[in-house]
């Protein structure tokens, strides 16, 4: 009697596994996602910190070690304060073009990551020529630069969107 119920239970675990088989193989198509966007996250996070330590050192200023255990928080603040900052548009510019160029270099950006294979199964694109289209739309965010910069009508910002757009 004893046997038989360890028996069912033991049956009925393998129906449960089996439910639970496709809540895994759901939780694995987002495992590369989170891998991928996490690892970016903290590469771009101590490049960052790097830079200001080292840019901080040559001015001999005092470094990022203040703003949370071992500077770390502060992307933190630089995000809060970028979160919390005034849209300012030039007042003698072309307010349409420099709204427009800066959606085309954001959107541009944005579009790069159809290409981008996150696991076997989860491609949001699976294109033959995806290096191409990634050098095609990655070609646009340079003319939205420009864009915006010319349409300040400041020659400082457009002198500023030739540079950052490298043309």
């Amino acid at each position: 009697m004893i046997i038989d119920t360890i028996e069912v239970q033991a049956i009925n675990s393998f129906f449960r596994l089996e439910f639970l088989k496709e809540v895994y193989e759901i939780i694995w198509i987002f495992v590369p996602i989170f891998t991928l966007v996490l690892g970016i996250t903290i590469g771009v996070l101590v490049i960052v910190s790097l830079e200001r330590e080292i840019s901080a050192g040559i001015q001999q200023l005092i470094g990022l070690e203040y703003v949370g255990p071992l500077g770390i928080l502060q992307a933190l603040a630089d995000g809060t304060k970028l979160l919390f900052k005034e849209n300012l548009l030039p007042s003698r510019g072309d307010t349409r073009l420099f709204n427009i160029g800066s959606s085309i270099a954001v959107t541009s950006i944005l579009l790069n990551s159809l290409v981008i294979p996150f696991g076997y199964r989860l491609v949001l694109a699976d294109l033959s020529i995806g290096v191409f289209l990634w050098i095609a739309i990655s070609s646009f965010a340079p003319v939205g630069l420009l864009m915006s910069g010319y349409g300040s009508n400041n020659k400082f910002f457009f002198l500023g969107g030739l540079h950052r757009s490298k043309l």
